[in-house]
């Protein structure tokens, strides 16, 4: 007795016109104003996010709500094709960050490092936990859980964005200097330290606040770290001796994609974020010694350029900035965002000082902290995913990963200016230069 095919339906025409007008126009206008944030001296992750803002609810949503009804429907099943693109790119993006990740740095700088980040992740992770049983309910969703809701907070106010930074100390001309790299340490820290707690406070919106799961969930991030160890080390270095037996650099695409989606899949499945998957695996990749850079190159251009820029401009149609007209959420706007900066600033000031950098060091080390980019906007849409954040709440997070990112390069210029250049710094300056200029 055999089993009949069960048919599988086809996207519906309307449906599949839809997806790729969403698709090709997002990402035209996320590369015009990428590039336009660039030549302004801004993050594109600026101009990327703007049009979400564009083409959502704060604009288009409200001067023209029959044509945003039409390209942008509230149907779940045709706002999942969207999601979807947007979820691989940032997987994606996760992973390559990992996969940069240099261990060699940390360890060199450790103990200064490992001090500036937990002076700059307790103290706003504390201020976010403080205001987020302040808030008014109305910023949490429907069936949020008010500790969870402040543990999100927290999160978010304590997360650095590794490659915002890093891009701003290279587009700077930073990158060369000694509080250039210590700032890319500490912030890798932050990253890692991030992720974990990201992954601990999304299993609790899932399983509830309860001591057990709880540990549950702590245990399942530490299994996961272990268990990459052991086990996921042998498995990449084998993956990648049979892609690097190959000159063309689609095998090394191929199974680098390969390993972070799986990873992302093996997180998720233990009800961990996919991303924290992904994020471990891209460091167990890019810690194996057998990566070949300049073959990830193309996986490297095509998330960059075409998917992380969709999920970017996707969190952006989520912003309603119409909110911020009503006084209850533009004061709650402020309060999240003065924490935000005061937290991160202050906290990581007070570590550099007591490690034994200058006041100047200390500050300019604030300043390349305080930039949430890209870790700030998947934080948040991991909340509002989840039912953790409401549409109000999730606009203060994006927001403040915004003001963020845009006041650290005026601040960090400002700072580095008193801090004279060394002569080991020059002759750094000199191997960077090519580079950099290269990469502006």
């Amino acid at each position: 007795m055999t089993l009949a095919a069960v048919p599988v339906p086809s996207i519906a025409h309307h449906q599949l016109l839809v997806f790729l007008l969403q698709i090709g126009l997002v990402l035209g206008l996320a590369t015009i104003l990428g590039r336009l944030a660039v030549r302004l001296r801004l993050p594109a992750v600026v101009g990327e996010l703007l049009v979400g803002v564009l083409l959502g609810p704060s604009l288009l949503g409200a001067t023209a709500p029959g044509l945003s009804a039409w390209l942008f429907p509230a149907d779940p099943g045709q706002l999942h094709l969207l999601d979807a693109v947007g979820q691989i790119g940032v997987l994606l993006l996760v992973g390559i960050t990992g996969i940069h990740l240099n261990l060699g740095v940390i360890r060199g700088q450790g103990t200064i490092a490992v001090r500036t980040s937990a002076g700059g992740l307790l103290i706003p992770l504390g201020l976010g936990v403080a205001i987020g049983y302040l808030l008014p309910g109305s910023l949490l969703a429907d069936s949020a859980d008010r500790t969870v809701f402040a543990l999100f907070l927290g999160v978010a106010l304590c997360v650095s964005a590794i490659p915002v930074i890093a891009k701003i100390l290279l587009e700077m001309r930073l990158l060369h200097r000694d509080i250039g790299q210590l700032t890319v340490s500490a912030a890798a820290v932050d990253d890692v330290v991030g992720w974990l707690l990201l992954s601990v406070v999304s299993a609790m919106a899932t399983t509830g606040v309860r001591t057990g799961q709880v540990l549950v969930a702590v245990g399942s991030v530490l299994l996961v770290v272990v268990v990459a160890y052991l086990l996921g080390r042998p498995l990449v270095r084998g993956a990648l001796r049979a892609a690097n037996r190959s000159e063309d650099s689609g095998p090394t695409v191929a199974v680098v994609s390969i390993l972070l989606l799986l990873s992302a899949a093996a997180t998720h499945a233990m009800k961990l974020e996919a991303i924290l998957g992904a994020f471990v695996c891209g460091i167990v990749i890019g810690s194996s010694g057998l990566l070949d850079h300049e073959k990830l190159a193309p996986l490297r251009t095509f998330t960059m350029a075409v998917l992380a820029p969709v999920f970017f401009a996707t969190a952006g149609l989520r912003m309603d900035l119409t909110a911020l007209a009503k006084p209850p959420v533009l004061l709650a706007a402020a309060g999240v965002l003065l924490a935000a900066v005061i937290g991160k600033f202050g906290g990581a000031y007070l570590g550099a000082r007591f490690s034994g950098l200058s006041r100047w060091q200390s500050l300019a080390i604030g300043a390349g902290l305080n930039a949430r980019g890209v870790i700030g906007l998947i934080v948040a849409m991991t909340g509002l995913r989840l039912g953790v954040l409401s549409t109000d709440a999730f606009t203060i997070v994006v927001l403040v990963a915004i003001v963020t990112s845009l006041i650290t390069p005026p601040t960090l210029r400002y700072a580095l200016r008193k801090i004279p250049q060394t002569d080991e710094e020059h002759t750094r300056e000199k191997s960077f230069g090519a580079y950099a200029r290269e990469s502006t």
